[in-house]
């Protein structure tokens, strides 16, 4: 096993030193995008294979719903990888330029991070997602996706490399892991260190508990996605009930869902009703704490603590009424993970206050917190989200996926 992550990691590093120009990397990506449309009967079928496979082993049904690929789901995989090719290359950027009154002239230049390895669970399309980023901005990459998406992810590498190949640049940019033994992740996390720059988990908290327990390479990712929506007492209540029946049933199984809807106690009753009936029209589970089960009329479980700190990835929602804004902002950077949380709310000093006191990564105001997406947030797509409090933060595109240097010229300068 470590003679075959060596010898993956050898290749990586070695593509890595090719410099591809802009036109090229393009050319690339639109290659890829073609192979993608005339491979779909394949891929289709592949992905059935998969999600036939998922099923007998009983997978939770929130990882069969990440997994399964339809016609629409593939043309916005597609659509993404030509979004990509659009965007600016983010290598070779002049960040920024001074000179010294010694007559130094110094510059902050853009660069590739070098070999980026992911692991990752159940989607495809992140396969896709990471392999366009991880190229366009002059990195290479080795992909671990999971056992559960084996035959999707091999498909879509290959049909990667092969627009590589076509354009006489070396496929091993982009390496997939085809070994399905558990303990390739231990080794990949602790044995790659020569070869591997960063490491990004993409997948389930236990996983990326592991990856950020083991791993001797700085990671960026984050553990879950308990996000928030305040609703404050100035409010429009038809913005209101639209957002949060978005934010929590759009899609209950990403990240960016929203797992817990604080209410100020001023809201009127009736508004708070109807939010409450609309969630529960759309076959939300509501847990509610005592103030909410007295106000809201229909049948809700009562919450306890453990119910703040919970990621549902499910139809379900914790409700807490609470006293004010400085209470839902307490309340969210005690509970929250730092990753995206939302206001409703017409009072823009409350807006300005929660935007500026939340520590979130993604703040928003009168909108769904399902936007947390870099696709959506006109990145082009993401390799993850980050929460760590240094950077990058937030949707991991193509912009966080360079570091730079300096370059310092002079004419003779010493330093005295």
């Amino acid at each position: 096993m470590k003679k075959y992550l060596k010898k993956l990691g050898q290749a990586s590093c070695k593509a890595s030193l090719n410099k591809v120009s802009t036109k090229l990397k393009n050319k690339v990506l639109l290659k890829f995008s073609k192979l993608l449309r005339e491979n779909s009967r394949e891929i289709l079928l592949q992905n059935k294979r998969d999600v036939e496979v998922a099923k007998k082993k009983n997978i939770n049904k929130n990882l069969i719903a990440r997994l399964e690929i339809s016609k629409k789901t593939l043309n916005n995989i597609v659509k993404t990888v030509i979004d990509i090719s659009r965007l600016k290359d983010p290598v070779g950027i002049i960040l920024d330029k001074w000179q010294r009154p010694n007559g130094l002239k110094i510059k902050k230049v853009s660069i590739p991070i070098g070999v980026i390895g992911v692991i990752y669970e159940s989607r495809p399309n992140v396969t896709v997602d990471l392999s366009c980023l991880c190229f366009k901005s002059g990195n290479s990459v080795i992909l671990k996706g999971g056992s559960e998406a084996f035959y999707t992810n091999k498909l879509f590498v290959k049909l990667f490399r092969e627009s590589l190949r076509l354009n006489r640049i070396d496929k091993n940019y982009v390496q997939l892991i085809e070994k399905k033994e558990r303990k390739v992740v231990k080794h990949l996390l602790k044995d790659m260190r020569d070869y591997i720059d960063v490491m990004i988990p993409r997948g389930g908290k236990n996983l990326v508990k592991t990856v950020k327990k083991l791993c001797n390479v700085p990671v960026i990712g984050h553990l879950e996605g308990i996000c928030h929506t305040f609703i404050d007492k100035n409010l429009s209540i038809k913005i209101a009930r639209k957002i949060v029946v978005n934010a929590k049933m759009r899609n209950v199984s990403i990240c960016g869902a929203t797992e817990t809807l604080l209410v100020h106690k001023d809201c009127p009753k009736k508004e708070i009703n109807l939010i409450l009936n609309d969630l529960k029209n759309s076959g939300c589970v509501i847990y509610g704490d005592k103030k909410t089960k007295k106000i809201f009329k229909g049948n809700i479980k009562e919450a306890n603590d453990k119910n703040w700190g919970k990621e549902y990835l499910d139809a379900k929602i914790s409700v807490k009424i609470v006293k004010d804004i400085y209470e839902a902002v307490q309340h969210i950077n005690k509970y929250g993970t730092m990753h995206t949380d939302s206001i409703i709310t017409k009072n823009m000093l409350n807006a300005n206050y929660f935007v500026g006191n939340v520590k979130s990564s993604i703040v928003m105001h009168n909108t769904s917190t399902q936007f947390a997406d870099g696709g959506e947030l006109g990145f082009g797509g993401e390799v993850g989200i980050s929460t760590n409090k240094l950077p990058p933060r937030g949707p991991v595109g193509l912009n966080q996926l360079v570091s730079f240097k300096y370059h310092v010229a002079g004419n003779g300068q010493i330093r005295k």
